[in-house]
């Protein structure tokens, strides 16, 4: 799978062992920064990994902030992403089976190492169930074709 993975300074961190992970399990990984813990602006990487997954340049994307909030939140932006952070691995699975979650947001300030790792296991590994939920994909994919500016 090809995942890209971005994050602020606050997630700099995380994000060096998902990015480690995720090359450990044979999965193309491009890395988009932040390249250190100097203060940098979410919006800047979150949108630069929607943007690859807006474009179908790679499968799905991880984002790492302080929270998850504020990535979710810029990349939902763009077109066709469907980004939200996750607490857990039971949200992590509900995300990709029902939701068909392709933006992963995290939590550096409050979720460890340990438990990150479970979850991106878990989202890279959980199909799309479709069936009700594929319905109710396309519904939000027509409210954002109405109402969406590109």
């Amino acid at each position: 799978m090809r995942i890209a993975v971005g994050s602020d300074h606050r997630g700099y961190h995380l994000k060096d062992k998902i990015v480690s992970f995720l090359k450990s399990n044979d999965h193309e990984v491009q890395d988009v920064g932040a390249r250190g813990d100097e203060s940098v602006d979410y919006p800047d990487f979150a949108a630069v990994v929607a943007k690859k997954v807006s474009d179908g340049e790679i499968d799905r994307g991880i984002l790492i902030c302080g929270t998850g909030i504020g990535m979710a939140i810029a990349a939902n932006k763009f077109r066709g992403v469907r980004a939200a952070p996750c607490t857990d691995e039971v949200t992590a699975e509900i995300s990709r089976r029902h939701n068909d979650l392709n933006v992963l947001c995290l939590s550096a300030d409050l979720l460890s190492p340990r438990v990150v790792e479970r979850m991106v296991d878990v989202w890279v590994n959980t199909e799309f169930e479709a069936g009700r939920h594929g319905r109710r994909i396309e519904k939000i994919t027509k409210i954002e074709s109405d109402n969406c500016c590109n």
